[in-house]
């Protein structure tokens, strides 16, 4: 014979009062979150400005730069700098500063204010470590930035090693610097501008670090130069140096 199972086996697992109590309770609170998100979606609400990514803003100033980065040599600068016949009070303009050796030379051979501009960053580190290690952060300023969105009226004198095409490019910003402004380019013209001198010299092996005799000791070296407003060149001479 089986026996019956105790009696307390035999009581409901749950109150049923207890049971339709909870029942009630979630239904109500259901209700009550779907009234309330019912009219939060019909809230107007006033629409918020987009912003803008940080990266692709960024990115804008980081396009891959125009040409490859080649030093010019120091004493290629120094003669540059000569030529520019840099007096008190000058505001020199180096674009694509690479190394920065234009502007921290401007500053402490000179005495006067120089800014670097490169799209690199890379290159705008080292020109930062050059102004810092010379001390002349009083007198340089290095920026990143895109030269070809840069307004250089503040310039007066304004340094150059591009390429021909880059620099034709750059002439609509050229034109806009005050009249007696130099502009001062290494090895490569500016088509339809009819430069006041071209100078021409090779890098001594004497006084010349061993890198910029890998630049070009063996080869001779073109330095153009134009002043604001420059006469035009209507039968420019074939390209090359």
């Amino acid at each position: 014979m089986t026996k019956p199972l105790p009696s307390c086996s035999r009581r409901p697992a749950v109150d049923p009062r207890s049971l339709r109590r909870f029942c009630f309770q979630a239904t109500h609170c259901l209700l009550a979150l779907a009234l309330t998100a019912e009219l939060w979606a019909q809230t107007p609400r006033p629409e918020l400005p987009t912003a803008t990514p940080v990266a692709e803003t960024q990115n804008k100033e980081k396009r891959e730069p125009d040409v490859v980065f080649v030093p010019t040599p120091q004493a290629v600068v120094d003669k540059m700098l000569e030529l520019a016949e840099i007096k008190p009070g000058d505001i020199v303009y180096d674009l694509g500063c690479g190394d920065g050796r234009i502007v921290v030379t401007a500053a402490k051979k000179y005495g006067v204010k120089a800014y670097g501009f490169d799209i690199d960053p890379k290159r705008v580190e080292e020109s930062l470590a050059n102004v810092k290690s010379n001390k002349v952060e009083h007198l340089v300023t290095i920026k990143q930035a895109d030269i070809f969105k840069l307004d250089l009226r503040e310039a007066t004198v304004v340094t150059l090693y591009l390429l021909p095409e880059l620099n034709v490019r750059l002439m609509p910003q050229l034109e806009k610097l005050k009249p007696g402004s130099r502009i001062l380019s290494h090895d490569f013209d500016m088509r339809g501008a009819k430069p006041v001198l071209v100078h021409r010299m090779k890098v001594a092996a004497r006084g010349s670090t061993a890198e910029d005799l890998g630049y070009g000791s063996d080869r001779e070296h073109t330095i153009y130069k134009w002043v604001v407003p420059w006469e035009k060149d209507p039968n420019p001479p074939p390209r090359g140096f």
